[in-house]
């Protein structure tokens, strides 16, 4: 097992260098970077000065047609192309561009990328003024405490859910609890999330819960039971929201994972020597059904973890990941993206690693180094 792992863990490395770079010549590549968009508030702000000036001096009318430049971001600087630099002196461009690093051409600028995040050093923030291993410290608590309590509370009522829906399978329970599932399933989380607004945060109904932060303004003068309670109390809503769409998929896997388990031959031999069925299921189906679904618990908690929760940190105010890494692909603010990028693909290359460690935790049996996986 200790080979296997040590393999795993050298097969990362060229796994994250081959995503990064795709993404980095792929963002590159793509129009409308940091360079852009600082022209574009440049050019408004600069306008918007000039007219000011206009206004006062009485005058009527004023061209501000002048040749700009440009930021060919594979060759540097070049004039007289650029249609949103009109009106701003070259200069200026030009050390917008630098200010970035876009005077570089864009294989050195690969290069210092990857130099740069063999150190884990990302860099600063072009717009936000804070360096990104800072931004990712201080959105973490949200995004951490937004997936794994929403994973926790699914994979604890799916799993046991799931088993008994397969124990039980065509009686009543089994009916009303695939009803409920799906219905809770078909209501999109955004929306879900408004109805607890409008009932429960001060909407039209109750104010039971606050609609903003993860804790109080006053959370350090609490006691430490005050501190979990108030926790907890900020994250109810939010994490209901999540959960609530979440048991389908995992409650209906489960189910049919043990239904064809149970199934099987080796079943039916187990039971033809007298094991009861709490041996059966604890002793020899559990393993064997377990096993797709911890295949699955990587990429569902990676989901709930930085993209799930995208909508619930925007509606109930909550300044995570998720709305962090959304924000900064809006802006172009390449460090950042790259950043939280080169982050969430190295957690989710671990939890791979993970999972297939697990494997070997529910059944023994399995040994990756014999099969040469």
């Amino acid at each position: 097992m200790g080979f296997y792992i040590a393999r795993r863990l050298l097969l990362i490395i060229p796994t994250l260098w081959a995503i990064v770079t795709i993404n980095f010549f792929i963002v590159q590549i793509a129009p409308g970077g940091p360079v852009d968009q600082m022209i574009a508030q440049a050019s408004g702000i600069n306008s918007n000065m000039i007219m000011e000036r206009i206004s006062g001096e009485g005058q009527q009318e004023v061209s501000l047609e002048m040749d700009g430049a440009s930021i060919d971001k594979g060759r540097g600087i070049q004039h007289g192309a650029y249609r949103g630099a009109r009106g701003l002196d070259p200069e200026i461009i030009r050390e917008i561009a630098v200010r970035f690093g876009f005077d570089k051409p864009i294989h050195v600028r690969y290069f210092d990328m990857l130099k740069r995040y063999l150190l884990f050093d990302f860099g600063e923030s072009l717009f936000r003024g804070r360096t990104v291993v800072g931004l990712i410290v201080e959105r973490l608590p949200v995004s951490m405490s937004l997936g794994i309590w929403s994973t926790l509370i699914i994979y604890l009522v799916s799993i046991p859910l799931g088993i008994r829906k397969a124990v039980r399978h065509g009686s009543r329970f089994d009916v009303w609890t695939s009803s409920t599932i799906i219905l809770g399933n078909a209501i999109p989380v955004f929306l879900f999330a408004i109805v607890l607004i409008i009932f429960f945060a001060g909407g039209s109904y109750f104010n039971w819960f606050p609609l903003r932060g993860l804790v109080s303004v006053n959370w350090r003068e609490l006691s430490f039971f005050g501190k979990i309670t108030d926790y907890f109390w900020h994250l109810a809503l939010p994490i209901l929201a999540m959960v609530i769409g979440g048991f389908a998929a995992l409650t209906m896997l489960t189910k049919n994972s043990f239904l064809d388990e149970i199934n099987k031959q080796y079943v039916l031999t187990a039971r033809a020597k007298g094991l009861t069925e709490k041996k059966i299921l604890r002793g020899h189906v559990f393993r064997n059904a377990m096993l797709l679904i911890i295949a699955g618990f990587p990429s569902a908690f990676i989901s709930m973890f930085f993209t799930g929760s995208l909508l619930i940190e925007v509606i109930f105010s909550l300044e995570g990941l998720g709305l962090l890494g959304f924000e900064a692909t809006m802006q172009r603010d390449y460090p950042v993206m790259f950043g939280t990028l080169y982050m969430f693909t190295l957690v989710g290359l671990f939890l791979g690693l993970i999972s297939d460690l697990t494997y070997t935790l529910v059944d023994p049996r399995i040994d990756f180094e014999k099969r040469k996986v």
